[in-house]
């Protein structure tokens, strides 16, 4: 980093602005070619270019294009709902103005902190404010370092960083800033980042310790400090004692002589006399409290949390529009267009009072679903006995659309290195304008693709049935000459998507029937129930209901909330809930035994574009290894005639990640996709070589190809190491493919590393 990380900008060298909707203030050196549509595309997530931080707040990196050139800038986007937010606002000002006005007052104080280049606020009360700085590059939190040192494994970590150098420059940086008058008010270890300058500062090196001690990391002391998060921070005339060892506190270091290299470097003045002593005992006395409230704050969260957000209205990210002015608990959804899907706004207390409402077809869908069990339970236990005994023919990988007009080009250029050729094309009865799904689908067709349709819902088109049919015969005569399959309806166990109950799906597939069964050759796919849930499943599959009756079974078949697929949710896994979907179908009146998973994925640390939270989002490389692990086991079991990933592109959870103005960067899924489905074509699966005994056992997954010669896919869900082949594997190792298409060295003709990332051993024949 230059030192033009840290800002030259003084209070004279900043200006305000007034666009109407928003206000604000901006750095002049920085000021935008064209400010209003600058100021638009900043706000707005959905040009981020990456997730920096996701919590109660969402930080995001974008570009900034100004006559001073463009800048790669972090966008702080803070909310404002509810009451207590109002007031706040209203008295000490947003977060965003604190954070700007503070980030100024460091900068006049030399105190490192990113240059601040915008603060912008809306208009509205409850609307969302942004602080936006100059994007650090190659920064981390000093927790990891602390992390580290706790772990023992410093040295290991940070071979070429000098510890005591590091909390010598923490503990003048803080004294600095503490006699400037600036106190911090949440210092913790988050919220200092840590700059190495040298591109080599964690490569080993030989280096020699320090006179009279032992070697701690290495001598390298090219690195800078900065201080973020200042939106508590307050400018005093002078901060007291008390004060600065409530922000000293905050630092998670507890070695005594760590303590004391910080403090020496914060007091020198008192260094070997009784005044750094007795400062030294009240700093571990404060930090003992800090720690005790903390516990005592997350036992009290604890206890009450579940109550609290029972009754709590529901606070979204900042960026989904609010609930219609006056709507009914059932009615009170929106569309998340980062996310592409319905946010619903009723609270778990307003959902709970719908459903009693509904009590009646709760009933009536119990009493449906209970003769049934028996017969589901005893033939998901007669389909253990048949688990991974037949040979399976690869029935493909599909993939998830909606069409991409920024760059419809390089759309169809991935979907044909994807190398698959089955696709399931969400469209949006609600929408008027169909003209991109209909060009997308007629490239596809004119390729050979085999087309599916999905036909979600939204509460507008269930409260007005006459709508949805018009959109439905809209629909089928321009997209049956396409494809001829469509799944009616979409999550349907999911309020969200605007069905509350039975009766208002069945009436939705009471229509389609009518409307798209225009010749023998049409098939009709449904419940579409999402996650595991299957008791919505084999409910509706076995209710005598005009509308519900369907050539195949759609399950929006979501395990990603377990993590990796093998992890059980109760005693199943994600082939045991394939297994007892099956049961399900075969047992149930409708559904002509076939089982489709129209939709499944993980989804990404990548904030409000990823759809289920960031309790459940994994990484790009574990999305690449999970995708492979669930649709292989899954697929060998025989049971799932069709799979398709939702979706190509997407934040938040794409093969692709769109980067903005047409263009996208291939994620490792989209790797790991594209050579399974060249690797499987044409396979046969012919069994496991080994049992699965646990979540812990290896697979070993046999195939022969098209031309007879055998090979293995083969993984160890949670450790890696050396492996033998199963005595069962005739041949040796001939060569060893990692999913990503990397040749990967076999310890032995008989012996492989495997670990949780799959891989494909090809054998001698």
């Amino acid at each position: 980093m230059s030192a033009s990380s840290t800002h030259p900008n003084r209070s004279g060298d900043y200006e305000s602005f007034s666009l109407g909707a928003k206000s604000g203030e901006l750095a002049v050196r920085w000021r935008p070619l064209d400010l209003g549509a600058t100021v638009e595309h900043l706000c707005d997530p959905q040009n981020a270019t990456e997730t920096l931080f996701w919590d109660r707040n969402y930080v995001y990196a974008a570009r900034l294009q100004s006559a001073a050139g463009d800048l790669e800038v972090a966008v702080k986007q803070f909310r404002n709902q509810g009451w207590r937010k109002r007031q706040e606002r209203r008295f000490k000002g947003s977060k965003a103005l604190r954070s700007w006005r503070m980030a100024k007052a460091f900068a006049d104080a030399g105190i490192p902190t990113p240059e601040p280049v915008m603060l912008v606020e809306s208009v509205e009360p409850e609307g969302p404010s942004h602080f936006i700085t100059r994007r650090l590059q190659g920064v981390e939190e000093i927790r990891y370092i602390l992390r580290a040192v706790e772990a023992g494994t410093l040295a290991e970590d940070y071979p070429q960083l000098d510890y005591r150098e590091l909390l010598r420059r923490l503990g003048k940086l803080l004294r600095q800033m503490h006699d400037a008058g600036l106190f911090h008010r949440d210092l913790s270890i988050g919220n200092v980042l840590v700059e190495f300058l040298d591109a080599e500062a964690r490569e080993p090196k030989t280096c020699e310790p320090e006179e009279g001690g032992d070697l701690v990391g290495g001598a390298i002391h090219d690195f800078r400090l900065y201080i973020i998060d200042l939106n508590r921070a307050r400018l005093r005339r002078r901060v007291g004692l008390s004060e600065r060892l409530r922000d000293l506190c905050r630092l998670r270091i507890f070695l005594r002589q760590d303590q004391e290299v910080l403090l020496e470097a914060y007091w020198p003045e008192h260094v070997g006399t009784s005044a750094l002593g007795w400062r030294s005992a009240l700093f571990r006395l404060y930090q003992k409290l800090f720690l005790g409230r903390i516990e005592a704050k997350k036992k009290a969260r604890g206890g009450f949390a579940g109550l609290r957000d029972f009754f709590r209205p529901r606070r979204a990210h900042a960026h989904i529009p609010q609930a219609p002015s006056g709507a009914d608990s059932r009615d009170k959804i929106v569309w998340d267009k980062l996310s592409d899907q319905p946010h619903q706004h009723a609270s778990r207390w307003e959902k709970l009072t719908v459903r009693a409402a509904d009590l009646g077809g709760h009933l009536r869908t119990a009493s449906v679903l209970v003769p049934t069990l028996p017969k589901i339970w005893s033939r998901y236990w007669a389909l253990g006995k048949e688990l991974y005994q037949r040979e399976v023919e690869f029935p493909g990988l599909g993939i998830g659309l909606r069409p991409w007009p920024e760059n419809p080009e390089a759309l169809l250029e991935a979907l044909d290195d994807l190398g698959s050729r089955q696709a399931l094309i969400r469209l949006h009865p609600w929408d008027e304008e169909h003209q991109a799904e209909e060009e997308l689908a007629r490239e596809l067709s004119h390729r050979g693709w085999d087309l599916t349709f999905a036909l979600p819902q939204n509460r507008e088109l269930v409260r007005d049935p006459q709508r949805w049919r018009r959109s439905l015969q809209r629909l089928g005569e321009a997209f049956s000459p396409y494809g001829k399959r469509f799944q009616i309806g979409q999550a349907v166990n999911r309020s969200k998507w605007g069905v509350w109950n039975w009766r208002e799906y069945a009436r939705l597939a009471e229509i389609a029937q009518q409307e798209l069964r225009t010749s023998a050759q049409v098939e009709l796919l449904g419940p579409a129930v999402i996650d595991f849930e299957f008791h919505a499943t084999a409910s509706l599959l076995n209710l005598r209901a005009p509308g519900l009756e369907f050539d195949a079974v759609a399950s929006l078949l979501y395990v990603d909330r377990r993590g990796a697929p093998e992890s059980p949710q109760g005693p199943f896994d994600a082939v045991a809930k394939v297994r007892l979907l099956q049961a399900v179908i075969e047992t149930a009146r409708t559904g002509g035994g076939r089982s489709w998973v129209t939709e499944f994925n993980w989804p990404l640390w990548e904030g409000p574009h990823s759809p289920a939270g960031k309790d459940v989002s994994v990484d790009e490389q574990s999305q690449a290894r999970y995708l492979l692990r669930y649709a292989a086991a899954a697929q060998a079991t025989g049971w799932v005639e069709r799979m398709y990933w939702w979706q190509l592109v997407a934040r938040g959870y794409g093969l692709i990640a769109p980067e903005g103005e047409g263009e996208f960067r291939r994620r490792p899924a989209f790797t790991a996709a594209a050579i399974y489905q060249r690797q499987l074509q044409g396979a046969r699966f012919q069994g496991m070589a080994t049992a699965v005994q646990n979540p812990e056992s290896p697979r070993w997954l046999r195939y022969r190809d098209g031309e007879e010669k055998p090979w293995l896919m083969a993984w160890s869900p949670n450790a890696e190491g050396k492996l033998d082949l199963p005595s069962a594997v005739e041949g040796d190792v001939e060569e060893v493919v990692h999913w990503d298409g990397r040749s990967v060295a076999s310890e032995s003709p008989r012996r492989v590393v495997l670990g949780p990332d799959p891989v494909y051993v090809r054998l001698t024949t």
